[in-house]
């Protein structure tokens, strides 16, 4: 078996080859260009050795890999991804002082040089790939929303200084009627100044649903009445502003589109579990990557971040800790989003949830409790291809 370790870069990678049963470099730690030409110096290189025989290891850092990875994959090589936590503990647990690309590489062979129970490292497949969009479409959601609660609260933010009293006249915000004003008007004192009939504009739409009962002549009311600031610059903002959530949520809807077709084309039995929908599914899917690579449901649970820290010295075992928060943030984060919803459409959960609180859990730790539960039957339906059956839950 020979062993490759690639350190990847912006502009240049490098590489060496070990064999892995005598320790000896084949291909002492050597550079290429990330581009055609380099990629091809790579292939010419390992090209004297059988493909199954060569496992090749970098770290899945940032994006420049990704290229490469895609490459190496489609010329049928075995690649593994490693945290670049694990060779930088690698490094210091072998007392090294000095980090340079060259000496990464070498790194790099010595994780992947560790037995099969006690691997560091997990293998991408090319059929896997699309995984990998998966994860940056349902990533770039979450960071979506993030961005559109930033720009909600600095819009609230500006309304409260120009016109205090708007939101008490709308049964809900940022709805049609809400949007148009504030990109219109944008103060309560441009709305007080501005003739009736303008102002029935806004409130011309054509759509379903609920009309709303505040009129016209009841918002320029109010307008007047307004102990609102006067300020063209909170004015401009929020015009700013109304415009930015409006485009925010154009894309989450547009991107919500695609990963609801990356779903229906996995067609995963994951779906099947009452509270999961077509994002939150491909998200934990995109996450997890190939099941393949798990071989019990805790180190799903260990990746997730929301294994309880176990610390216990000599007499010392500590009965109180929190979860790790380790591995992907972006999978914690959607198994938090929709445990609820998951307790509050099954029974057994619910049953569960219940259990813990009876016990002195708090509300959080009991939710924890719940998503390693919820992790458990994810992986056993992943696994067996079976569709989720409550009858079947204890």
């Amino acid at each position: 078996m020979k062993l490759v370790g690639i350190d990847v870069g912006k502009n240049s990678h490098h590489f060496c080859v070990m064999d892995k049963e005598t320790g000896e470099f084949n291909v002492t730690p050597t550079s290429f260009s990330n581009n055609k030409e380099g990629f091809d110096f790579l292939i010419n290189s390992l090209k004297p050795y059988s493909k199954k025989s060569v496992l090749i290891g970098m770290e899945d850092t940032g994006h420049y890999h990704v290229a490469l990875l895609k490459f190496l994959l489609n010329n049928g090589y075995t690649v593994a991804l490693i945290n670049p936590k694990t060779t930088d503990l690698t490094r210091k647990m072998e007392g090294g002082i000095t980090k340079n690309d060259k000496l990464d590489t070498i790194t790099i062979c010595d994780v992947l040089d560790t037995p099969e129970r006690k691997k560091q490292y997990r293998i991408t497949k090319v059929d896997r790939f699309d995984l990998y969009e998966q994860r940056q479409l349902t990533r770039h959601h979450h960071n979506l929303k993030e961005e559109l609660n930033v720009y909600c609260n600095r819009l609230q933010k500006s309304i409260d200084l120009v016109f205090p009293e708007f939101n008490t006249l709308f049964s809900s915000k940022y709805s049609i009627v809400y949007m148009n004003l504030l990109k219109t008007f944008g103060s309560a004192e441009a709305i007080a100044s501005t003739d009736i009939r303008t102002i029935r504009k806004c409130f011309e739409i054509k759509c379903r649903g609920n009309r709303i009962s505040l009129t016209p002549e009841k918002l320029k009311e109010c307008a007047k009445n307004s102990i609102g600031i006067s300020s063209e610059v909170e004015t401009i903002q929020i015009k700013h502003l109304v415009s930015q959530i409006t485009l925010i949520k154009e894309q989450i809807a547009e991107i919500d589109k695609k990963i609801e077709e990356f779903s229906i084309t996995n067609n995963s039995p994951i779906l099947s579990i009452p509270g999961i929908s077509h994002f939150s599914g491909t998200s934990i899917l995109a996450e997890l990557g190939d099941i393949g690579n798990y071989s019990k449901p805790s180190q799903i649970i260990k990746f997730a971040g929301v294994a309880p820290y176990h610390y216990e010295s000599s007499q010392y075992n500590a009965q109180h800790t929190g979860i790790t928060k380790k591995g992907s943030k972006y999978l914690r984060k959607t198994l938090y989003q929709i445990i609820l919803t998951v307790i509050n459409n099954n029974p057994v959960f619910k049953k569960y949830y219940r259990l813990k609180i009876s016990q002195g859990k708090g509300h959080r730790c009991a939710q924890g409790h719940c998503i390693r539960k919820l992790l458990r039957i994810i992986y056993h339906l992943l696994e067996t291809g079976q569709s989720f059956d409550p009858a079947l839950l204890r």
